[in-house]
């Protein structure tokens, strides 16, 4: 295992972000400021309590949720579409690295740097209700393997993607609405039988339902099941990482 290189990718990749560090900080916060006012607010005077949870701590870990699938996507694609753009992606592969470092080095600092923005949302939250969190290691568990498991993903949408606006269509036109239609700011027993049944197959509504479960010990299904959702799409995105690099898919090419 060569850790010299591993580091080498984690650190161009960390030293990138730091750079904006700023605009990566404070975006998150006023974004999830605006969230509460829209949702915590204004609906929130509708909706007192969702399952004797005020309905502001409700949807903090669907907040939570959603800026980190967003952003592992988008730092992970980017972080591997940028040296294919360039061109400099032929230096590392032909550099005495295999594909496990590389992809360590990659997905490893996209998924930190998401992972970062979700501890800042939370302490955001933390100004707006009152955030009391009932299994914080179950917490951590569901925060990090989210980070790593959709950095993944955004890592081979960058090895597919041809032009940077394919890098921003599956996040735009496919994760985020499966997120608001996961039940980010709601509970799918809000809904009617035949829209909960629907909800039942979208793979992010496992992921929503086993974090908030994590802090109010509430769950839109068993958190058994949650953990081998996130565990079976981990894999899934593993085993496709390891095609893309024996075949050389859209990388030699």
């Amino acid at each position: 295992m060569n850790l010299t290189a591993m580091a080498a990718i984690y650190r161009v990749e960390m030293m990138r972000f730091f750079r904006t560090l700023a605009q990566s900080f404070i975006s998150p916060v006023i974004s999830t400021s605006l969230y509460f006012v829209v949702f915590g607010t204004a609906i929130g005077t509708r909706i007192d309590q969702v399952e004797g949870v005020s309905y502001g701590a409700f949807i903090v870990p669907g907040l939570i949720m959603l800026t980190v699938m967003t952003q592992s996507l988008s730092n992970a694609s980017f972080g591997i579409y940028f040296p294919k753009f360039i061109g400099t992606i032929f230096e590392l592969l032909s550099a005495p690295v295999n594909f496990l470092e590389i992809v360590i080095g990659f997905v490893g600092a996209a998924a930190t740097k998401a992972l970062f923005i979700g501890l800042v949302i939370l302490a955001t939250s933390a100004f707006f209700v009152d955030i009391r969190i009932q299994h914080p290691f179950a917490m951590i568990a569901f925060l990090v393997l989210t980070c790593v498991s959709f950095s993944l993903f955004g890592f081979i949408i960058g090895i597919w993607a041809k032009n940077f606006e394919q890098l921003q269509l599956i996040p735009l036109l496919v994760v985020t609405p499966l997120v608001f239609l996961g039940g980010s700011f709601y509970s799918i027993t809000m809904l009617p039988p035949v829209w909960q049944t629907i909800s039942l197959f979208n793979p992010v509504m496992y992921l929503i339902s086993g974090f908030r479960w994590a802090f109010f010990g509430l769950a839109d299904v068993p958190v058994g099941i949650s953990l081998l959702a996130i565990a079976g799409f981990t894999a899934i995105c593993l085993g496709l990482v390891w095609w893309i690099f024996r075949t050389g898919w859209r990388i030699r090419s």
